[in-house]
């Protein structure tokens, strides 16, 4: 018997197709040569015809040199921290693009000198949110909260037990707070808090008064909770962390706090997410008294937490250009959710794909306005398509709900309508 070795193409002949070459610019020689690899392996395996190499090689490459893949988000979950959270707008992608070369980041170009970093980032947060004299960008919401407790490390903090929350993934707010060195002082109990809780416990080792809104559930029944506006009568800071990030109030989301209202009603520093529902990247907001955010700034610790560019210019593109797609998707009109589904469903029936349009009811999402029921309109399939759509390229994530695998609209771009209905397409064929 011959030597299944020597039908093998060799390496170096392989690299040196023209199409492998062009692949090599664009995705690098390191992705190319492990699919070549690959192939020359199934062939001494006998799975592959030597012939039939350099398009197997071709067909495997990625579109991209990252491992991340496009997913549809038709979860019915608006924010999906499993998916990345807040899909950014095409301003915010343009200024990604745009950032990703030499910028004036921290240059002036009227002087040639040294500028502020992110100037146009905090400006835009100042114009957005004009009750804050002074604004910080840091990495996440949990680093603005890191930050604040290594300001003021060796003091307390004052915090209702009820408000002790864990942010998800097993970290607690708790837990972060004592290990940047703050003293917790907790009031009041699991399900009550009161205003002479807080009073009692403020005193001369007192750093501030830090109240969390707990986004990711709801205690409900005998309770009671101290509201913004009592608690910044007291004699120390209140430093109120609102969570998912709304700079402003929203029609759909009523007891979701946002930074405006909290500001107005006297707290001295908002912390929140960027990468929620405000809809940008991921970053966590500084907002409020501008001392107290100039000492934040310039501790020393802060250049751990310091963004990048690419964070900075998307965050500002995201507070100046158009709504970004978690604003569309919660302003979305159930009516027009229910005619792309119908439509959808027509034309999926009509390429002999078994599909109904039926209601459905989508969630907020991201650790933000828990128990909001959101009115959507979905595309019911049979589960079994669930696996191949979640395998598609581009992926598709629905839910699976009574027996079926419904892909909510809420989340979906109406310009990705045709690209959801070729990847149910392709899950159904017979090629698969």
């Amino acid at each position: 018997m011959s030597n299944p070795r020597r039908a093998v193409p060799r390496t170096d002949r392989l690299l040196a197709e023209p199409k492998l070459q062009e692949a090599s610019a664009v995705l690098g020689p390191t992705l190319v040569k492990d699919a070549v690899h690959v192939a020359q392996q199934r062939v001494r395996d006998g799975a592959l015809d030597p012939d039939d190499v350099l398009a197997a090689v071709v067909e495997s490459l990625p579109t991209t040199a990252t491992s991340l893949r496009t997913v549809l988000n038709a979860t019915g979950v608006v924010v999906h921290t499993n998916l990345g959270r807040a899909p950014l707008s095409r301003a915010a992608v343009q200024a990604l693009a745009l950032a990703a070369g030499n910028t004036d980041v921290e240059l002036d170009l009227d002087t040639g000198s040294r500028g502020p970093r992110g100037a146009g980032a905090i400006d835009a947060l100042l114009a957005a949110v004009p009750e804050a004299d002074g604004a910080h960008v840091v990495n996440n919401g949990a680093a603005a909260l890191a930050l604040l407790a290594t300001a003021y490390a060796g003091r307390e903090v004052v915090v209702a037990r009820g408000e002790l929350v864990e942010i998800g993934d097993g970290f607690r707010i708790p837990e972060l707070l004592t290990a940047a060195g703050l003293v917790l002082r907790e009031v009041g109990t699991t399900n009550r808090v009161r205003l002479e809780d807080y009073t009692d416990a403020v005193g001369d080792d007192t750093a501030f008064v830090l109240k969390v809104h707990p986004s990711n559930f709801v205690v409900s029944g005998f309770t009671s909770s101290v509201p913004v506006e009592a608690l910044a009568g007291l004699a120390v800071p209140l430093v109120v962390d609102i969570g998912s990030g709304l700079l402003g109030p929203h029609r759909r989301l009523p007891d979701e706090p946002d930074a405006t209202t909290v500001l107005r009603r006297g707290a001295d520093l908002v912390t929140a997410s960027g990468d929620k529902l405000l809809g940008g990247p991921q970053c966590g907001i500084m907002l409020g008294r501008a001392d107290l955010v100039h000492r934040l700034r310039r501790h020393p610790v802060a250049r751990a937490f310091r963004v990048d560019k690419l964070t900075l210019a998307a965050l500002e593109a995201t507070l100046r250009g158009p709504l970004p797609p978690v604003h569309r998707a919660l302003d979305s009109d159930v009516g027009d959710l229910r005619r792309r589904a119908e439509d959808i469903a027509r034309r999926l029936d009509a390429m002999g794909t078994a599909a109904q349009p039926v209601e459905s009811t989508a969630a907020v999402g991201g650790g933000g306005a828990p128990g909001v029921d959101l009115a959507s309109a979905a595309v019911a399939l049979p589960v079994s398509l669930a696996e191949a759509l979640r395998r598609g390229d581009p992926a598709v994530m629905g839910r699976v709900e009574r027996d079926r695998l419904l892909l909510d609209l809420i989340a979906i771009d109406p310009d990705d309508d045709a690209t959801l209905l070729q990847a149910v397409h392709a899950a159904t064929s017979p090629a698969r």
